[in-house]
């Protein structure tokens, strides 16, 4: 067990101007968000001694090990055509889905300068959920096209694979909420400005139904599974995630450098 901060969001209600993030340098001179932090310091406990371990369905993540084939992860077109079907095979395993379709990744890196993945995105550190009631459809619309509404009217989730790089990971490991906690209340919609498109996630607000826990030291061949949506409303729905401060970290641990893959899971009505 660790304490750290999470980043919430705060002092939001309904019927405020909706919550944004800028991804870029707009150039309008708006600032790039329109939000205040929460700031808690907070309970983070070791996932690896749960028993049962957690489940997709239940918590709304799950550790996996992967011994997959070596990957190239500065080689775009190796992750597109290898590891896509390697983390496709995964999901299908752990959730006994009929088709898995992954669609994009992540790559993130804590180094100031990365050589080997050169310049990408740094770890997140405030609490999100990567898709929300409207958006999680509408990502399948824009992936599957004109299959998208037949495979609708079945169960469909979203389902990201995060693992690191080259590990194991000594510091801003990902810490998840467990989704036994959330209630509707928790969650705001918040759009995320691309240059080309409006993306919408959820931030969170605390409660103190919330338990978070992380896998320390987790290695490059353990793949976290995180639900970001899930239609059928008998099981877990929503994974809120962020990196963490991990308090023991060494004094010069080895930067964070990860890859997250999200996937559309379906199965057949």
């Amino acid at each position: 067990m660790i304490k750290t901060t999470l980043n919430y969001l705060a002092g939001w209600a309904e019927g405020d101007p909706r919550p944004y993030y800028s991804t870029f340098k707009r150039s309008d001179q708006q600032p790039w968000r329109n939000t205040q932090g929460d700031r808690r310091t907070l309970p983070v406990a070791n996932a690896r001694p749960l028993d049962p371990a957690p489940h997709l369905d239940r918590e709304g993540f799950a550790l996996s090990s992967w011994k997959g084939p070596s990957i190239d992860f500065a080689d775009q077109q190796a992750i597109e055509e290898t590891y896509y079907a390697e983390m496709e095979g995964l999901v299908a395993e752990m959730t006994g889905c009929d088709r898995v379709v992954a669609f994009d990744h992540n790559l993130r890196s804590n180094a100031e300068q990365d050589a080997a993945l050169g310049d990408v995105a740094k770890p997140v550190r405030f609490v999100h959920n990567d898709y929300t009631l409207e958006s999680a459809p509408q990502r399948v619309r824009d992936i599957m096209g004109a299959r998208s509404e037949a495979l609708l009217e079945g169960r469909f989730a979203i389902i990201n694979a995060w693992k690191p790089i080259s590990g194991p990971v000594e510091e801003s490991p990902l810490a998840v909420l467990n989704a036994e906690g959330l209630q509707p209340d928790d969650m705001v919609e918040t759009d995320l400005l691309y240059p080309d498109r409006v993306g919408r996630i959820y931030s969170f607000h605390w409660s103190t139904l919330h338990r978070w826990y992380y896998y320390p030291h987790q290695e490059e061949n353990e793949v976290l599974l995180l639900k970001c949506y899930d239609s059928d409303p008998s099981v877990a729905c929503w994974t809120a995630h962020s990196a963490i401060q991990d308090p023991l970290s060494p004094p010069h641990p080895n930067p964070r450098r990860s890859i997250e893959v999200r996937t559309l899971a379906f199965w057949k009505n």
